[in-house]
């Protein structure tokens, strides 16, 4: 069994495959709301550095195809 192997997906099973983990993201966060406050910011700035990454990333290779 090979565990990481490349896939390709389209734009919109990329869209279910994110809304799904925000769904999961909202319920969890719904459910223990007092257990994850402490580490808010933490998840915050998680957040933002993982988003920036992966933007610096997606343009980088867009200009690289220009």
């Amino acid at each position: 069994m090979q565990l990481f192997q490349s896939y390709t997906f389209t734009w919109w099973q990329i869209g279910i495959f994110k809304l799904a983990l925000l769904s999961i993201g909202v319920a969890i966060g719904a459910y223990w709301n007092e257990f994850f406050i402490s580490y808010l910011i933490a998840l915050i700035v998680i957040a933002v550095i993982t988003s920036a990454y992966i933007t610096y990333i997606s343009l980088k290779q867009t200009d690289l195809n220009s």
